[in-house]
């Protein structure tokens, strides 16, 4: 079991991923925006689903892979900093969206939607960087189980992820309207993200393994 210190960074870390526009918040975005809250949340399964197939493959190898060699480590730290920079930069670039400016979309079928959540997740880098990256950073193996740990730590993350994106899919529609009649707090939404982005991305580039 993780140390509730780590649990609780880890799901302010999460927090802070999934309130980052990519392209999951922007799907499940769109879909509830174009198509109706159930679309959404439809989505939102896929996507959850997505989540719990990144979690098994961290617990059961990944992880344990990236603990034990140390030079692998640093390459991934460094990289999922370089990568939170990059999206920080995405966000407050001059001529940047919102993820709430958004494109229209055909409607689909139930599975499809599902598959469409699933897919979106799976080719989202911002969530393999949330695993190779980032996960490990709380891992003890002083602690016990590192299988284990991957476990809590990857249901806290998935916990924080759906209930965040369960509530943007639901309030999409009101959130695009308002943004869309206040340009102001687009312009503060994309600098706030960005802004928590880069932090993530300096925590992360100057914390040494421990």
């Amino acid at each position: 079991m993780p140390e509730i210190s780590s649990l609780f960074a880890f799901g302010l870390v999460s927090l802070g991923m999934v309130l980052t526009p990519g392209p999951n918040m922007v799907y499940l975005i769109s879909r509830s925006i174009c198509q109706g809250k159930a679309a959404g949340l439809i989505s939102l399964g896929g996507v959850a689903l997505g989540f719990v197939f990144y979690m098994v493959c961290a617990a059961f190898g990944i992880t344990a892979l990236v603990m034990a060699v140390p030079y692998a480590y640093d390459a991934l730290r460094i990289a999922g900093a370089a990568y939170l920079l990059y999206l920080a930069w995405q966000a407050v670039k001059p001529g940047g969206r919102s993820p709430f400016a958004v494109r229209d979309l055909p409607k689909d079928s139930a599975a499809k939607l599902f598959a469409m959540g699933f897919v979106t997740n799976l080719l989202n880098p911002k969530i393999a960087v949330m695993y190779l990256s980032l996960l490990p950073q709380f891992i003890s193996p002083e602690r016990g189980s590192v299988l284990a740990q991957s476990l809590v730590l990857g249901m806290t993350q998935i916990a924080v992820s759906v209930s965040v994106n369960a509530m943007i899919a639901l309030l999409a529609g009101s959130i695009a309207a308002f943004l869309a009649a206040h340009p102001t707090w687009q312009w503060l939404q994309r600098w706030l993200m960005g802004t928590v982005l880069a932090g993530l991305a300096a925590r992360m580039a100057l914390q040494s393994r421990t």
